[in-house]
């Protein structure tokens, strides 16, 4: 009867100190040893954030000890064999408000149960379940697993707190990394985010948002400018241009749709609906339109829509600067440091002026000022 009673009391504590911090989230604003934290990286227009807790080493053995190699029976819940929990206390918790790419494979937006399992080789496999609020991995379930993503461990130098960090962020993509002890844990992320943003735009145009001008300027714009279906983009700048209520002729949707339309190879059309475009403009828009046409290698073009501007804004700044690009464009050296001369007597502003300056200097030496 002793026995049992040793046996019954050992049983309890050892259940009270595995469940005591979860029985007393009542009182959450209590200190932790292994303070919560959060990181938020944006991609595009995609929030990815880790929630986790931070455990420290505290001279103690970590991987193959503290965190055991593989997939381990923890003793308690209904786990027969469980991942590491990435953090300590509840589950690090993994949240993206659009799809994702991980390791090449396709992650739902969402979020998930964020586990890992470390293995003696420097190797991981990154786990995304649909659980993501039980209490550490004692009730995992791999047919929760939404996606397993295996990835190589580096040496780094000692982090004494586990941190998750953000690093490496491009336009559509960003390293998430954990780094404990002196391991790092790293997993690439990416997102289509020009897709992500067409389909957001397509919702948004449905709604208030919808009833504006300028929203479906800057709709095809922004496909123009990033790969988007340019005959969508050419619808959209037409309902910006005409036909409802909004719409308004301009030179800067003149211009969006002129650039869509010489991305789909209709350059006559294009340079038709330019020629509209510019009296619609002011002169630095034009001045613009010139510069332009040099960068595309269109330099008689662009020598006309200069002479144009001079001749509609006549001696107002920047028309002779203008000017001078053009005859540089055409290697006619002498007129362009005829017109930068000109260009620096009516520049309005000291910036302007050493900018014009500095080009003077280049042209009287013999060189192009268009590079």
């Amino acid at each position: 009867m002793k026995n049992f009673y040793v046996l019954g009391t050992a049983l309890c504590c050892s259940f009270f100190f595995l469940t005591s911090t979860p029985c007393d989230a009542q009182l959450d604003f209590l200190p932790r040893g292994s303070q919560m934290a959060k990181v938020m990286q944006r991609i595009g227009n995609t929030d990815v954030s880790i929630t986790y807790s931070r455990p420290s080493v505290q001279d103690r053995e970590v991987w193959g000890q503290l965190v055991p190699y593989g997939m381990n029976n923890l003793g308690f819940g209904t786990a027969e064999s469980s991942p590491w929990r990435a953090g300590a206390n509840e589950n690090t918790i993994f949240e993206t408000t659009h799809d994702l790419q991980i390791g090449g494979k396709d992650l739902p937006a969402g979020t998930y149960g964020l586990h890992m399992v470390v293995e003696e080789n420097d190797e991981a496999t990154i786990i995304f379940s649909s659980n993501y609020d039980a209490w550490g991995s004692y009730f995992y379930k791999p047919s929760e697993d939404v996606l397993q993503v295996k990835v190589k461990t580096n040496v780094t130098e000692h982090t004494e707190q586990l941190t998750f960090d953000f690093t490496e962020v491009t336009a559509n993509s960003a390293k998430a990394s954990l780094r404990w002890e002196k391991k790092q844990i790293p997993f690439i992320i990416e997102t289509n985010v020009t897709e992500n943003v067409l389909t957001l735009i397509r919702q948004k145009l449905q709604n208030t948002d919808g009833f504006s001008r300028q929203s479906w300027e800057q709709a095809a714009n922004f496909a123009l400018n990033n790969n988007g279906d340019l005959n969508e983009a050419l619808g959209w700048i037409d309902a910006a241009i005409d036909g409802n209520f909004f719409s308004e002729k301009t030179f800067a949707n003149l211009n969006i749709k002129s650039q869509i339309l010489a991305k789909q190879g209709k350059l006559a059309e294009s340079q038709t609906v330019m020629e509209e475009a510019m009296p619609l403009g002011t002169v630095f828009d034009v001045h613009q339109y010139g510069r332009r046409l040099i960068t595309e290698g269109k330099n008689d073009k662009a020598f006309e829509v200069f002479k144009w501007n001079a001749k509609k804004h006549k001696g107002t700044w920047p028309v002779h600067y203008g000017l001078a690009r053009g005859y540089s464009a055409l290697g006619d050296n002498k007129s362009t440091v005829k017109h930068l001369k000109m260009a620096l007597e009516n520049a309005p502003a000291q910036a302007s002026r050493d900018r014009v300056a500095a080009n003077l200097t280049k042209a009287e030496n013999g060189e192009g000022i268009n590079l």
